[in-house]
């Protein structure tokens, strides 16, 4: 059995999650703060370590640091539990050696899967040490970003950062597609053209998340156009570079093919939706994901235009319009201005 260490200050999280990663065949030993924790993973020993960031007497930095100082400690992988969403707080964890982050709250499949993914690479990196896998063909350049956090770091320290105001477009469909982009702030919304010249939303994105994968051919145009929903921030970075970084590390290209297969998920589902689902239920969806990503609130008021609404609905604005109107009827939102309000979240949820 596998011996998690848990460092959380916040008594009903950690005990909430001691028992999730019990459930799930673990052995966890839990600390209140920084200073126990250190103490414990000396005393102990453990597999793994998951940490909060902000705690009292020494922060999860600080714990990291101790522990990565101490050669009993240092092959330790360290997951960070961490309430900021800021991407510098967030790139000073992976700077100073952290594997993986979470951000909170989190969801449980989501903490369960970080946790087994970096306790197999440690796994394979032991035998890799020990000598049990002197046959396998290693070419991997230990200085090249070792997943996806690192990659963003990567993106942020060699690429270029650019701004954007609302309703600017970052690219056309048409352009050269040279570069990848990481989105630091804002939202931006991926779009393209029907036959009728009517506006598609083909995907929105948020902080944090990959643009402008078509192909690993430089010259290939883009497919769609990207454009600002929101004032935007965010860095590029030349494929010539990002594949060379693939070509160095296995973990990084996995990662980032489970992102992209995750991406063509979504899309399907979308494209499901946009076919068989009624217009109550294009509608209602729609508003959900725009709030879960442009506000991660359901509850703050939600300001995005109807011809946004209506294009990723993949329905016409009349009819969204008129939704909206009985949505607002029945109790389950209201409307101010182009402001739109959830009032009852769960009735939208299971809108048919």
């Amino acid at each position: 059995m596998k011996k998690i260490l848990l460092i959380e200050d916040d008594t009903a999280l950690r005990e909430n999650t001691a028992e999730l990663l019990e459930l799930s065949d673990y052995n966890v030993i839990t600390a209140a703060n920084g200073r126990l924790g250190i103490e414990q993973a000396f005393k102990e020993i453990p597999d793994i370590v998951v940490c909060d960031i902000m705690m009292p007497e020494i922060d999860g930095y600080g714990v990291l640091e101790a522990l990565a100082s101490n050669e009993k400690t240092t092959h330790i992988p360290f997951i960070f539990l961490t309430a900021k969403t800021e991407h510098k707080e967030i790139r000073k964890g992976m700077d100073m050696g952290a594997d993986d982050y979470l951000t909170k709250p989190f969801d449980e499949g989501d903490l369960i899967s970080a946790i087994e993914s970096r306790l197999a690479k440690s796994a394979i990196l032991s035998m890799r040490t020990n000598g049990a896998g002197k046959n396998l063909d290693v070419v991997e350049d230990e200085d090249a970003p070792r997943n996806l956090n690192q990659l963003k770091n990567y993106f942020c320290d060699e690429g270029t950062i650019a701004n954007y105001k609302k309703g600017d477009t970052i690219y056309r469909a048409g352009d050269h597609s040279n570069n990848i982009f990481l989105l630091l702030k804002g939202v931006v919304k991926t779009h393209t053209m029907d036959d009728n010249v009517k506006e598609l939303i083909t995907g929105l994105y948020k902080a944090d998340d990959f643009l402008g994968f078509t192909s690993f051919e430089d010259n290939l145009p883009y497919a769609e156009s990207a454009t600002a929903v929101e004032d935007v921030e965010l860095v590029s970075l030349s494929k010539t570079y990002l594949k060379d970084i693939l070509i160095k590390s296995k973990d990084v290209t996995l990662e980032l093919m489970n992102l992209l297969s995750d991406n063509l998920t979504e899309i399907k589902q979308q494209l499901i939706r946009m076919a068989y689902s009624s217009v109550r239920k294009k509608t209602a969806t729609t508003i959900i994901q725009f709030a879960e990503i442009m506000n991660k609130n359901t509850s703050a008021p939600l300001r995005i235009s109807r011809n946004d609404l209506a294009a990723t609905a993949g329905i016409a604005t009349e009819s969204l319009i008129r939704t909206l109107s009985e949505f607002k009827k029945n109790g389950i939102i209201e409307i101010e201005g182009r402001d739109i309000h959830i009032v009852d979240l769960e009735r939208l949820k299971f809108i048919e």
